[in-house]
């Protein structure tokens, strides 16, 4: 049996779709939080269809729910609820006495007209935490635009410094604003219900992808903010210490950092090249900086000598930090990736589900994989029935009338 998680008896209703408010919810249900996952009936969460691929039955058949999808909604139930209906947003409120966090990311306002904003709800669950995700929050000049990971990744400058220095910018490969506004929702989240437990009060909580793209700019941001100077791209490598980035090798590439004086030594005699240490343009990191160009030159053309593996084990004996740019089919491959459980498969209603696992690791509460991402309206029987102790014939009429 599953021990409980560190949430366990925490109700979530889940009215997100795409990857933010998904990403969020998943990691609450990891550890132990039943999150109802309300969707538009014969449509869902768009990202169902976000394919391909999607995953196969044991036949080989494609299903309807993709590899997208799939990546961010395990450990939820799925209920189909037409809450743009009177009946289906009364539904909604009525499963909101059982709840004890709603999260949306409707455009600003949009819910209003279902009776579902909060302030139209605050009153009569006043233990509810509402978490509202949008592109740029809940009021200011961009509050109605629509939000979208690309535009925030844009706006919020980490395009500007992401890609080669002579090269356009670039988006990060993954919709690392979604994943990381999720993330920044799910502590809200976490810390509001503290509060709650505390004080008996819930609230809103207002997360813009706006706002946290500017807030995890971190020493990039305060660069500026302390020189005035505009941050540059870099590529892999580093403003302010040298060599820190990709380099070249026989069969790929290596990631190779030397971030002090003593490193550096070690990095040159490993090369086979101790003379370059005590040179009068490399001796110190300072000087490293000043003649970038003429040592990431010497660098390169030493690595490209031996393969990728020669200088990992190499420079890891070295004490040096250094690692492969894995392939994605290298990553899931990888000892230490499997020995940690990021790879991971679940039994789907369709067969065998390939899922990346969770990164947290709690030792007396870990987190558990109890149900794979549901296909649509999965739950809807099970969930009026438990919550709500809706009869046959109840669920019947609401189908009938397109309620559910």
């Amino acid at each position: 049996m599953t021990p409980p998680g560190p949430l366990d008896g925490i109700t979530i209703l889940d009215l997100s779709r795409v990857l933010a408010g998904p990403s969020c919810t998943q990691m609450l249900g990891d550890l132990g939080a039943d999150v109802i996952k309300v969707e538009r009936p014969g449509v869902g969460d768009e990202t169902r269809t976000w394919g391909p691929p999607f995953l196969r039955d044991a036949r080989g058949v494609e299903t309807a729910e993709s590899g997208y999808y799939l990546s961010a909604n395990r450990n939820k139930r799925s209920i189909t609820i037409n809450f743009a209906k009177p009946e289906g947003a009364a539904l909604v409120r009525r499963l909101l006495t059982r709840a004890d966090v709603l999260i949306e990311n409707f455009k600003v306002g949009g819910l209003a007209e279902y009776g579902l904003a909060y302030d139209q709800l605050c009153a009569e669950y006043p233990r509810l935490v509402y978490c509202s995700i949008t592109g740029y929050g809940q009021d200011g000049p961009y509050a109605a635009r629509p939000g979208y990971d690309l535009m925030a990744q844009g706006a919020g400058g980490i395009m500007s410094v992401t890609g080669e220095a002579d090269g356009p910018p670039v988006k990060v490969g993954v919709a690392v604003n979604d994943v990381m506004s999720g993330l920044y929702a799910a502590v809200a989240i976490l810390g509001a219900l503290r509060h709650r437990d505390t004080s008996g009060r819930g609230q809103h909580i207002d997360v813009a992808l706006l706002d946290v793209q500017v807030g995890w700019l971190y020493n990039v941001g305060l660069n500026y903010l302390l020189s005035g100077q505009v941050p540059r791209r870099w590529g892999t490598a580093h403003p302010n210490t040298i060599p820190y980035q990709v380099f070249p090798t026989s069969d790929g590439h290596v990631i190779l950092g030397a971030n002090n004086d003593a490193q550096f030594r070690r990095l040159c005699e490993f090369a086979g090249v101790p003379e370059l240490a005590v040179n009068p343009k490399f001796a110190t990191n300072a000087l490293r900086l000043k003649h970038r160009a003429e040592l990431i030159g010497i660098v390169s053309d030493l690595t490209r000598k031996h393969a990728t593996q020669h200088w990992v084990e190499g420079l890891e004996a070295a004490g040096l930090p250094c690692g492969p740019v894995n392939t994605i089919d290298r990553v899931f491959d990888d000892p230490q990736v499997c020995h940690r459980g990021m790879k991971i498969a679940m039994e789907h209603p369709a067969g065998e589900a390939p899922l990346i696992g969770s990164p947290l690791k709690l030792s007396d509460t870990p987190v558990s994989y109890r149900r794979p991402p549901p296909t649509l309206g999965q739950h809807t029987d099970e969930v009026l029935e438990q919550l709500l102790g809706l009869g046959e014939s109840e669920r019947c009429a609401l189908r009938a009338a397109g309620i559910v």
